[in-house]
């Protein structure tokens, strides 16, 4: 495991109070990672909170070493400190983390705290000799026992044990002063044993004049007893998680829930938890976009569209991962596409792509563009107008203005995609200008927009013939008869199979540089002139056809036949006339 996969795993253990094991996780850490100030604050807060502040303290020491100018380190020195009574130290240390961060609500509270113990560990010092065993002390002191007669006196002990500060307020008067001397071992005199203690510095040596001292009072003043520390009060245990941090797990947990109620499609549900969510974490966009998500799903558009924008905003002002960014853009794209404004559906799509491109949103804006091309082209269609550009075609046309026509058709093409007739035009204006291939792609849409357009076949045989495929003329010849049921375009059609027979008696098409026997050769390496010369029947007719050249028309009526012959004259192995 790395350094930081130690910490994360101290972090969990120190969250679940389990100190011991969380020291243990930063321990492994530091040895990663010596360097890292993080990892020793973190122990420090583990050792504090099991109050081994000499750990913690030595901890908060390495923190502010390694990064002197952290706050949160003087924190954690500062809090170690006053785990083990040292509060002026602890003082300082809390005002030197607030000069780097005024503003620190855990370094002010801290001082704060420390302060009101140094003035109650100040009050304390004397007050402790008024404890609970006061009276019995005062009972065992002959110089003290008479002081209990008085009720005034024994109120205002009752008053000191309460609240210590009290004292400060009852030192006028010289009967608690002698009664404090005494409780402090010093010289204790009754009020009615000659100058009172406020008269005479309790701790000045006694004088020829003064009064004659008991023998334990004419030696040497005892030392005061050490007095019992006062156990240091504790600062309130300071988590590790800062209040910030912890509002962002808790967050991240309704979040949680807010998945599951989406799954179950329980959206008023999920929209409350991520409500609450956003309120306790207002830099998490994953909150706004899964609120976003909700929003669709409901078919809330425009409130999915502006949850999104609030997204982006606060992504943009956080540095959020530019995916979140990018998932907030493309559901926008996606809501306006519901919307079917696929302008700004297609402009938002693009942007999400900007930011992180993925598949998914790549396909919505290849589909959003498919469907707003297909739209505008439907909205562009009008019949009336493509009759008209049509007719300009035609004049363009009979002008020899084959480009201008061109340009008319396409016009026409685009108000009315479904009239051949169009298409058919387009094909005689690129033949003529010796665009072969789209000359010959116009004539098959023409042909699938309507098979019994004639035009079309004859056209297409047309283009066949310039570019020598003799067998496939003949074919589209073929079904350009079949078309022609009224027979009006049948001189057309003969005219055309004539010229392609008159093509194919002239020899088989060789290649350049290729004699007669090269091209036979090569003929016969072809896999459907082979079939062909392998079928029984067809043998059977081509012997008949040289023997007896009628029957070649006789034979020639058959379509299967026929095809078959054309295709063997068109490879170079037969030739007829």
């Amino acid at each position: 495991m790395s350094a930081e996969e130690f910490k994360a795993q101290g972090n969990k253990a120190f969250i679940a109070k389990d100190y011991p094991t969380a020291i243990d996780f930063f321990t492994q850490a530091i040895e990663l990672d010596s360097s890292n100030h993080v990892l020793y604050s973190n122990r420090s807060a583990c050792y504090a909170s099991q109050k081994n502040y000499e750990k913690a303290l030595e901890d908060g020491e390495k923190t502010v070493e390694l990064k002197a100018d952290w706050s949160k380190g003087y924190g954690r020195k500062a809090a170690a400190l006053f785990g083990l009574g040292r509060y002026p130290e602890a003082n300082d240390v809390y005002e030197a983390g607030l000069k780097i961060e005024p503003t620190n609500v855990l370094l002010q509270k801290g001082l704060q705290e420390t302060q009101q113990a140094m003035e109650k560990e100040a009050s304390m010092g004397i007050g402790q000799f008024f404890g609970p065993d006061v009276f019995t002390k005062m009972a065992a002191n002959p110089k003290l026992a008479p002081l209990l007669a008085q009720p005034d006196l024994v109120e205002k002990v009752r008053a000191i044990q309460a609240n210590p500060n009290a004292l400060n307020q009852y030192m006028q008067d010289p009967r608690i002063m002698s009664l404090l001397m005494g409780l402090m071992g010093l010289d204790a005199r009754g009020p009615e044993d000659g100058p009172s203690p406020m008269d005479q510095d309790a701790a000045s040596p006694p004088t020829s004049s003064s009064a004659p001292r008991s023998p334990q009072a004419s030696e040497p003043a005892q030392p005061t007893p050490k007095k019992e520390e006062p156990k240091p009060e504790e600062p309130k245990e300071e988590e590790m998680p800062s209040e910030d941090e912890l509002n962002k797990k808790e967050a991240s947990r309704i979040k949680d829930l807010g998945n599951a109620s989406y799954k179950a499609r329980k959206f008023d549900e999920a929209l409350e938890h991520y409500s609450k969510a956003w309120e306790l974490d207002s830099t998490n966009v994953s909150i706004l976009t899964n609120k976003a998500a909700v929003y669709f799903e409901m078919g809330k558009y425009d409130e999915c569209i502006k949850t999104c924008e609030e997204a982006i905003e606060v992504g943009r002002e956080y540095r959020a991962d530019y995916k979140l960014i990018a998932k907030a853009l493309g559901r926008i794209g996606t809501a306006y596409y519901k919307q079917n404004n696929l302008p700004e559906a297609i402009r938002y799509y693009g942007k999400s792509l900007a930011e992180h491109r993925t598949s998914d949103i790549l396909a919505k804006l290849k589909e959003a563009e498919k469907t707003k091309a297909k739209a505008d082209k439907d909205a562009y269609k009008d019949p009336a107008l493509s009759a008209e550009a049509r007719e300009r075609g035609n004049t363009l046309f009979k002008q020899s203005d084959f480009a201008g026509a061109v340009k008319e058709y396409t016009e026409a093409i685009k108000r009315d995609e479904t009239d051949p007739r169009a298409y058919s035009n387009r094909a005689a204006c690129y033949t003529k200008l010796m665009a072969i291939n789209e000359a010959l792609k116009d004539c098959e849409t023409c042909i699938t927009l309507d098979p019994k357009f004639v035009k079309g076949y004859i056209r297409k045989a047309a283009i066949q013939f310039l570019k020598k495929e003799y067998t496939e003329c003949l074919e589209t010849c073929q079904l350009a008869k079949d078309a022609d049921v009224e027979k009006k375009n049948t001189v057309e059609i003969e005219q055309q199979i004539n010229k392609v027979y008159s093509e194919m008696s002239r020899g088989p098409q060789r290649r350049e540089g290729e004699t007669e026997a090269e091209t036979l050769a090569r003929a016969q390496q072809d896999p459907e002139v082979q079939r062909i010369m392998s079928d029984p029947a067809m043998r059977s007719i081509l012997q008949q056809m040289q023997e007896d050249p009628q029957a070649a028309q006789e034979h020639m009526k058959n379509p299967k036949v026929a095809a078959n012959i054309r295709r063997l004259v068109s490879a170079g192995v037969i030739r007829l006339g």
